[in-house]
């Protein structure tokens, strides 16, 4: 098992968010990043309830979220064809590169020798 301090840690997520900067990618709130990743990484079905709920967020921060996020073209929202009252939030192949990418960079930063000197 890898073992970080924290300051690597916190160094490691710093240098990737840093690059998606420098390579001109959209900016991603906390919250936009945190929703993504919870859609792409547990199990489906995922609803704006469901995903409020998991985040404990209010579904109006949900939905704020879900409409940038559709924007860029990296989810989508589908009205549930066995519950119309719910809306369904997937995946897209736009959302799965985006991800893809992202992780590439935090590999990178990872294996990436240390600009602080924090270790």
């Amino acid at each position: 098992m890898l073992e970080l301090k924290a300051t690597q840690a916190l160094n490691i997520w710093r240098l990737a968010l840093v690059e998606t900067v420098r390579r001109d990618a959209p900016d991603l709130s906390a919250r936009q990043l945190a929703l993504l990743l919870t859609v792409y990484l547990t199990p489906p079905p995922h609803t704006v309830r469901g995903l409020a709920d998991s985040l404990n967020v209010s579904k109006p921060a949900i939905t704020r979220a879900l409409d940038r996020l559709g924007t860029l073209g990296y989810l989508r929202r589908k009205t549930d064809e066995a519950d119309r009252r719910n809306v369904l939030v997937q995946r897209t192949v736009r959302g799965s590169v985006y991800l893809r990418d992202f992780a590439d960079l935090v590999i990178a930063s990872a294996t990436a020798p240390t600009e602080t000197g924090a270790d």
